[in-house]
């Protein structure tokens, strides 16, 4: 099952460098592949799969995945990102 927590968390690994285009786009393309085929109705499905939908075709030109794009992704489901600067000597 893909939860809401669950995309918040891919959203904010890739910002944070955890996850590259290529992983996230691939999470969120098989995420939305699953959701779609799953006979079982999920609480916010139809914006799951909207955003999943975004994301996945960040890969596809005219749809970058850009900080407006991903932090309006996270503003639909209630949550805000905030940027904190880390510097290393």
């Amino acid at each position: 099952m893909i939860t809401r927590a669950d995309v918040i968390d891919h959203i904010l690994a890739y910002l944070n460098g955890s996850l590259t285009e290529d992983e996230f786009i691939a999470w969120a393309e098989a995420a939305f592949i699953q959701l779609s085929e799953s006979e079982t109705d999920q609480p916010d499905e139809e914006t799951l799969l909207d955003v999943l939908g975004s994301i996945g075709a960040g890969d596809s030109p005219g749809f970058s995945l850009t900080w407006s794009v991903l932090s309006d992704c996270l503003k639909r489901f209630g949550a805000v990102v905030r940027v904190e600067l880390e510097t290393h000597p």
